[in-house]
C-alpha cells in the first residue's frame, strides 16, 4: 500500500489534477456519460461525427468530465475516444475519459486513447456485489480487493487520474464496500464512485450509503464521491440529488438521460434542479445552461430518438401552457405556473398552445402577436369560433388563427378539418 500513497501524493497535489474536492466543496462536477453509457442504450449508437459533434457540444455546455467511451470494446471505440481526447480535451477543455475493467489490457488500451487530453482520467470499474461477483466475476472478496488494488496502481503509475466504481455498490455489503473503496482511495483513485448500477436504490438509502461512505472510508476528504444512478424504477435523478445533499460532489448522467435499460440521471434534471433550488442544496456547478435545450436537440438527432413532450426541462411541452388559467396566470406573471425561465435553458419565450383549454387571454396574447387588435365584442366573437375549431382540432396553429379573422375563411377550414378527419 506504500507505493499506491507514494504515487496518490505525487500525482494528486491540486484540484485540477482530479483530485477531491479541494477548495470548492460547494461545486458539483458534473460527469456526462451520454458517450459511453448513453450510447450502450440500444438503438442509440453514434458515428464517430456524431460524437465528435456531441463532444463538441458538452464542451459548450461546460461539462466537468466526458466519459467518451470504452476504449477496450472495439477499435471504432478508441478511435472515437482518441479523436475526442485530441480535440476537445485541450488546456481549457473538459476531462477526457475512459471507461476500462480492472485489467492490465483495458486499462493501458484506455490510457492510449485519453492520453492526448490535457486532462486524461481512467475509469476503471469492478463489481462488488455479492451476485455480481459469484454470478458474473467468480471473485471472492479478497481476489476483488487485491484486483483493486493492482488496477488503480497500475492505472495511476501510466500517469492518468484514475476514478474507481464499485459496479452494484448499491447492492453491496456496506463493510465491505467501505473497505474496497478505501484500498482504491490508498492506491491513488481521486475519485470514488458508488453507483446504483441497476436502478434498485431509493433517495433515503442512496443518501445513506453515500453518507456512510463519507463517514467509514479512511481519508475520503483526499477525494471526490461520485453518484451514478440508473432509472429503472424513475429515480435516478431524485437518487443523485439525494447523494449530493449526502456530500456526493460528481454527478454523472447523460442528455436527455439516455442510458441502457430505462436510462441514467439525465443531466438537464440535475443542474436544473440544483440552479433552481439552490437555497435548499446550497451547491451549484459550471454548467452553462442556455446550452442545454442545444445538447439535447443535439443527442435526440444523432439517435434518432426523439425526447418525450413532457419530459422535464428539455420537452416540447416543458414550457407550454394550453389551460386557460394557466395561461391567464402566466401572462400576467410568469413566476404563477413557471419555476424556471424558459429562456434560460435555451427556449423561446411564453409556449402558449392555443387548444379547447385555452381561455380569451391566451387568444388575445396570440391574435396580438399576429399584428391583430380587436375590441372587446370582435374577441368574444372570435373566441366562439374559436371553442368551435379547437373542438374539432387538437391544437391551432397560425393559419387557424388568421382563417379566424373572416368568416369565409373559418368555414374554409372547418371544411378542410372535416376532409382530412373522413
Amino acid at each position: 500500500m506504500s507505493a499506491g500513497r507514494e504515487m496518490r501524493d505525487a500525482g494528486c497535489g491540486t484540484r485540477d489534477a482530479g483530485c477531491g474536492v479541494g477548495g470548492d466543496d460547494d461545486r458539483v462536477r458534473i460527469f456526462d456519460t451520454t458517450l459511453r453509457d448513453g450510447e450502450q442504450a440500444p438503438g442509440c449508437t453514434m458515428t464517430l461525427e456524431e460524437k465528435l459533434a456531441v463532444a463538441r457540444q458538452l464542451a459548450r455546455l461546460r461539462v466537468d468530465v466526458i466519459e467518451a467511451g470504452y476504449p477496450a470494446a472495439s477499435d471504432g471505440d478508441w478511435t472515437a475516444v482518441h479523436q475526442i481526447a485530441r480535440e476537445v480535451g485541450g488546456a481549457d477543455g473538459p476531462t477526457i475519459c475512459g471507461l476500462a475493467r480492472a485489467t492490465e489490457r483495458d486499462i493501458e488500451r484506455c490510457w492510449t486513447a485519453v492520453e492526448p487530453a490535457n486532462s486524461a482520467r481512467i475509469h476503471i470499474f469492478l463489481a462488488t456485489s455479492d451476485i455480481h461477483m459469484k454470478h458474473k466475476l467468480g471473485m471472492t472478496r479478497s481476489q476483488v480487493v487485491a484486483a483493486a488494488a493492482a488496477a488503480v496502481s497500475h492505472a495511476r503509475s501510466l500517469g492518468a487520474q484514475v476514478e474507481f466504481s464499485a459496479e452494484d455498490a448499491a447492492r453491496t455489503d456496506t463493510e465491505f464496500l467501505y473497505e474496497v473503496l478505501g484500498v482504491a482511495l490508498e492506491c491513488g483513485a481521486a475519485t470514488l464512485n458508488v453507483p446504483d448500477t441497476v436502478g434498485y436504490s431509493t433517495p433515503d438509502e442512496y443518501g445513506a450509503l453515500v453518507a456512510g461512505v463519507r463517514a467509514n472510508v479512511p481519508g475520503i476528504e483526499r477525494a471526490t464521491v461520485s453518484a451514478h444512478c440508473h432509472d429503472d424504477l424513475g429515480l435516478a435523478v431524485a437518487n443523485t440529488l439525494a447523494a449530493v445533499r449526502a456530500g456526493a460532489r460528481q454527478a454523472e448522467c447523460t442528455i436527455n438521460g439516455i442510458g441502457e435499460r430505462a436510462g441514467n440521471a439525465a443531466l438537464e434534471e440535475i443542474v436544473m434542479a440544483l440552479h433552481t433550488r439552490r437555497q435548499f442544496f446550497g451547491v451549484h456547478t459550471n454548467i452553462e445552461t442556455l446550452e442545454l435545450g442545444r445538447a439535447s436537440r443535439l443527442v435526440s438527432e444523432c439517435i434518432g430518438v426523439d425526447v418525450p413532450p413532457n419530459k422535464a426541462i428539455v420537452g416540447a411541452n416543458a414550457f407550454a401552457h394550453e389551460a386557460g388559467i394557466h395561461q391567464d396566470g402566466v401572462l400576467k406573471h410568469r413566476l404563477t405556473y413557471e419555476i424556471m425561465n424558459a429562456e434560460m435553458v435555451g427556449w423561446d419565450g411564453v409556449g402558449l398552445v392555443l387548444g379547447k383549454h385555452s381561455g380569451r387571454h391566451a387568444l388575445r396574447a396570440k391574435t396580438r402577436a399576429l399584428g391583430y387588435e380587436l375590441s372587446e365584442e370582435e374577441l368574444a366573437l372570435v373566441f366562439a369560433r374559436f371553442k368551435e375549431l379547437a373542438d374539432r382540432k387538437k391544437n391551432l396553429d397560425e393559419r387557424d388563427i388568421h382563417a379566424l379573422m373572416t368568416e369565409r375563411s373559418v368555414e374554409d377550414r372547418f371544411s378542410a378539418i372535416e376532409l382530412e378527419s373522413s
